[in-house]
């Protein structure tokens, strides 16, 4: 990922990581609260209390985490 500030651009392995992950298409992420909403998007998507639903979940903020260094 590249960052300046408040603004970032996810790399082309970062996306297809991303999109295999959730097999939703990470579209245009420009800035963090675009990563923030895409994740949001993604965990609507994904909803429930299974183990399968929260394995996904984590696993969804333990890239980002990796992504952003947070």
């Amino acid at each position: 990922m590249l960052r300046t500030g408040n603004q970032l651009r996810l790399t082309r392995p970062e996306r297809a990581r991303l999109a295999r992950i959730t097999a939703i298409e990470p579209g245009s992420i420009r800035s963090v609260a675009d990563l923030q909403a895409y994740v949001r998007r993604c965990k609507a998507h994904y909803w429930g209390h299974s183990d399968d639903t929260r394995f996904l979940h984590w696993l969804i903020e333990r890239e980002v985490q990796s992504l952003t260094g947070r």
